[in-house]
């Protein structure tokens, strides 16, 4: 590792390319941080956001009118307003009503912080997406499938969570992907918010350092690496749950 940072810091006297983030042990502590909170971020909100979908496609179809109704205005209010919007709405609207809290050094700290609103903001923005992405599976699975799980004496719970959502599932997983994918994406709006993800941490160093192309240059290549490994995923698990007549590989 001393070989390699030594490599790069010559490489940055005599070329004038500079990556501290290789060579000086602050740049790369704290890069190496905002990668661990983007992935957070990331895994945390994919999560969130799959549970919501599979959760708000089942409220879609309840006998309830006003709960169809609730989730139809959900839906309409985080998928026809932009994300960053949202997000300050959660963070400096709701937050400013709910109460403080003490912290350790005797001050007052907000009760939610920045990360745990955008971990909020995006799922139910992700969410809003995954609730049409299920609920058209949903509907692409066959009537008589359904009838035949009432018929062996399945409610509606229980038909939907063993039946018609593995069927729905994988009939959604290429708009699933798509949506996913975009979600990672979106994580960089932690920056608004003083979140120190990857891009805030980032703009830090070139910040110190004046190398933005450098940095600019390193974030492309790990944003693609992230989207690239989250498809080879979603990749396979399309293909272990192939089946004829619900899914193609």
């Amino acid at each position: 590792m001393n070989a390699v940072a030594a490599w790069f810091r010559q490489l940055y006297q005599t070329t004038g390319i500079n990556l501290p983030i290789i060579y000086d042990p602050f740049d790369r502590a704290r890069f190496l941080r905002g990668l661990d909170m983007t992935i957070e971020l990331s895994v945390i909100t994919i999560l969130a956001s799959i549970v919501i979908g599979i959760v708000g496609a089942w409220l879609q179809g309840s006998r309830l009118v006003w709960t169809r109704r609730i989730m139809q205005g959900y839906i309409q209010v985080f998928r026809n307003t932009p994300p960053l919007v949202q997000l300050y709405f959660f963070y400096f609207g709701l937050s400013a009503l709910l109460p403080l809290r003490k912290t350790s050094y005797g001050t007052t700290a907000p009760l939610i912080g920045g990360f745990a609103w955008v971990c909020i903001s995006l799922s139910f923005f992700a969410g809003a997406f995954n609730v049409e992405i299920f609920r058209s599976g949903i509907e692409a699975v066959p009537r008589s499938t359904r009838e035949a799980a009432e018929a062996l004496g399945y409610s509606r719970l229980k038909a939907y969570i063993h039946v018609i959502l593995p069927l729905a599932f994988r009939v959604c997983l290429p708009a699933l992907n798509n949506n996913l994918v975009n979600l990672i994406k979106t994580t960089t709006l932690a920056y608004a918010v003083a979140v120190p993800e990857l891009l805030y941490v980032s703009a830090q160093i070139w910040s110190d350092d004046t190398n933005v192309p450098e940095m600019m240059v390193v974030l492309l290549i790990i944003y693609v690496g992230l989207v690239g490994l989250l498809v080879y995923i979603m990749h396979k698990v399309e293909h272990a749950l192939r089946m004829p007549g619900y899914s193609r590989v």
